[in-house]
């Protein structure tokens, strides 16, 4: 500013002086937009980030998934190849097996590589038992009927194994259950 023994200005230097302040304060104006404008970007930046982040998660989840139930009909399809075999090795008598004998070691063989390459898999059978509860996210109900000596929702046959891929149930064990009231 001007000291008290200076000499008064002139209009042009007043006009100068003026131009000045306008100018500082446009350039305050510019600075205080230009902040709003990285504080925008940097949002974005951010949201960007964090976008980026959660694709990464939902390929990595996805990727798992796929490798662990990709193959999930393959392996529902391969299921009676496992009851066939089951029925073959259980349906022949003591006879019979004497006489087939090597045929018999054969399906046994195919059936054991079959067991260890599901469980390679994470194929995993459930096998209920006869007296078993009946659990319906494990189990099917082909039929009840009463039987003396048993509840209601007990285990009375099993018609074929279920089996869990991982912890998905690929096909549920289907059992006869028993319908006796409670006396």
């Amino acid at each position: 500013m001007s000291d008290e023994n200076a000499e008064p200005m002139s209009l042009d230097e007043l006009a100068a002086e003026g131009d000045e302040m306008d100018l500082s304060a446009s350039a305050f104006e510019e600075i205080d937009a230009l902040k709003a404008e990285r504080d925008e970007f940097h949002d974005k930046f951010m949201r960007a980030l964090a976008d980026a982040e959660n694709t990464r998660k939902r390929a990595e989840r996805d990727r798992r998934e796929a490798e662990n139930y990709g193959g999930s009909k393959l392996a529902r399809d391969l299921l009676p190849v496992y009851d066939n075999l089951r029925r073959a090795l259980t349906s022949t008598d003591e006879a019979e097996g004497a006489a087939n004998a090597a045929l018999l070691e054969g399906v046994e063989l195919t059936m054991r590589a079959l067991i260890d390459t599901f469980k390679k898999h994470g194929i995993e059978p459930i096998m209920p038992e006869i007296g078993d509860r009946f659990d319906p996210q494990l189990h099917e109900a082909m039929f009840e009927a009463p039987v003396p000596g048993t509840k209601a929702g007990d285990i009375i046959d099993v018609a074929a194994e279920g089996f869990l891929l991982h912890d998905r149930l690929l096909r549920a064990a289907q059992v006869g259950v028993s319908s006796t009231p409670a006396s």
